[in-house]
């Protein structure tokens, strides 16, 4: 995870977004219960519009459905935190099923990408009431200042409600995989048209290499060479063969541009990269320097916010071991700090094994955390397919559970364990897979039945996404606080939107920093996963 020093970006690009992106609101008030659509941007083809209700009462309102009509020329394309059906230009939006109740004085926000330019929703009506007391407005409201004649009788609100999450908010954290524009075919405008951008607050971008003990580009086509068309563009615009950058770092840019609360961290190491930490950590500053000089290269660095050191695992064994001592990762971290300054991100991704004597025994962590915004244990992948003969057991328990393969692998251990350490809560955020691991040749239901190998994935034996499992392989049942799926003689556990919300709340009640995932293309195109992960952090 990165932070980076701001650059200033082309003045007259900033212009055009500035002006695009000025929200439009219009208010409709039924009795204490309110509904105000608001536009976050316009493109011209398309726009995303916010519908946010606000309970005025003294009592809980425990349901809501809203029903509206768009006028001709657009429609809703897809949508979030709410399930939205149409009938011709009629549209009716209800709760999603792991949404609470809105308590008096708290407001609720869904939201829609629409087709065409935006037009102010007509005939509302909340719960069967009236939204407005009267007719609706059937005019488009004006896209930059306000007209100079006497408003209407219902005027938009004079403060549109803030794209920054409040300070002290829960942290939503996503990973980006480099590699996901290639057979994913996912790329930083599905972040925008899946409506995750406005859920999450950062975004890391994984991975940068560290081989030689030196930070270095991961994959110079995918990061900053490859050419967007104007249709796979976030917004809309085609790349040129002779601007300065394009890739997915051009891509993050605009998408900040859209959405100016968000933040961009660079994510250094993984899995297949943690080999070259050994060598950083011989000469930490040089690492730092090295690292600084690429995160703030001038050709993106407006696009990162800090950077995230991802070490599997200091003074113990990943892909392959280290044995630089308990104190390594520490001054990695320090000085990292020292180079990035107080005002960089710089965060890591962290073992998750809680087991006595295992890999967060074989580091100081806490001494770290000093010199760390916050701190992600990996709280998935505890069990899989690499034990091909199973036992068959979820990947990502939140809590043991009778017979558990392995003590201590579970999120809880994990989360306590650090606590102990006297890492702050508020410094530690809970994984969520947004895939699951499976078995094949399995005969049990429940977990703990023997296998004879990985089941087949799409793209890699023993892992799918959720967002085909949901479909393909339907939960059965849950252990440990998550779910787990029989179907054939295929075994799968994932986290599905409910047991997520769950994890919120443990969250919650751990007081935890907030929540991170692996990663982007695993979840549905309307952003399920991690609505649940809104949703339930509150």
């Amino acid at each position: 995870m990165k932070r980076s020093l701001r650059r200033a970006l082309w003045a007259g690009a900033v212009v055009v977004v500035t002006a695009a992106m000025a929200p439009v609101a219009t208010a409709f008030g039924a009795g204490s219960v309110t509904t105000t659509f608001t536009k976050v941007q316009d493109w011209g083809t398309g726009h995303e519009t916010r519908v946010t209700i606000t309970n005025g009462s003294d009592a809980t309102v425990s349901t809501w459905r809203i029903e509206f009509d768009l006028p001709s020329g657009t429609s809703i394309g897809s949508s979030w935190d709410a399930d939205v059906t149409r009938t011709g230009d009629h549209y009716v939006a209800v709760k999603k099923s792991w949404a609470g109740g809105i308590a008096p004085g708290a407001s609720f926000s869904w939201g829609y990408n629409g087709t065409g330019a935006y037009k102010a929703p007509l005939n509302c009506t909340i719960n069967g009431a009236s939204c407005g007391g009267g007719a609706p407005p059937t005019t488009t409201p004006p896209t930059t200042t306000p007209p100079t004649t006497t408003p209407p009788t219902t005027p938009p609100p004079t403060t549109p409600p803030p794209t920054t999450p409040p300070p002290g908010g829960k942290k939503i954290v996503g990973y980006f995989a480099e590699w996901g524009v290639y057979a994913r075919n996912y790329h930083v405008k599905n972040i925008h048209t899946s409506g995750s951008a406005a859920k999450l607050t950062h975004i890391l971008y994984a991975f940068g290499n560290t081989t030689g003990g030196r930070c270095s580009i991961g994959d110079s086509y995918a990061d900053y060479e490859k050419a967007y068309t104007a249709a796979d563009s976030v917004d809309g615009v085609a790349d040129t063969w002779d601007q300065p950058l394009r890739g997915s770092f051009n891509q993050l840019r605009k998408l900040k541009q859209m959405y100016p609360h968000l933040k961009v961290i660079w994510s250094f190491g993984g899995w297949t990269w943690s080999g070259g930490f050994t060598q950083a950590a011989q000469n930490p500053a040089a690492f730092a320097d090295s690292c600084y000089n690429l995160v703030e290269d001038p050709r993106w660095a407006d696009v990162f916010d800090g950077i995230d050191i991802d070490w599997e695992y200091p003074n113990a064994c990943g892909l392959s071991c280290d044995s630089s001592g308990p104190n390594a990762f520490k001054n990695v971290a320090a000085a990292l700090r020292t180079k990035f300054g107080s005002n960089a991100l710089v965060t890591a991704a962290i073992t998750a094994d809680g087991s006595n004597g295992g890999k967060i025994d074989a580091t100081d962590y806490a001494g770290a955390a000093n010199s760390l915004n916050w701190i992600m244990p990996m709280t998935y992948d505890y069990f899989g397919a690499f034990a091909a003969q199973g036992p068959t057991a979820p990947h990502s328990p939140l809590y043991s559970y009778t017979g558990i393969p392995q003590q201590g692998f579970w999120s809880d251990a994990a989360i306590q364990k650090l606590k102990s350490k006297g890492i702050p809560a508020n410094k530690l955020l809970l994984g969520i897979g947004f895939y699951g691991r499976g078995w094949t040749g399995v005969t049990q239901s429940a977990p703990g039945g023997s296998a004879t190998g990985a089941a087949p994935g799409t793209y890699e034996a023993g892992i799918e996404d959720y967002k085909v499992l949901k479909n393909t392989c339907p939960a059965t049942g849950t252990v440990g606080g998550t779910a787990y799926a029989k179907c054939g003689s295929n075994w799968w556990s994932y986290d599905t939107p409910s047991t997520i919300n769950g994890k919120m709340t443990y969250a919650n009640t751990q007081g935890l920093g907030g929540a991170f995932f692996w990663e982007l293309s695993g979840d549905t195109s309307n952003g399920e996963l991690i609505g649940a992960i809104k949703g339930g952090l509150g």
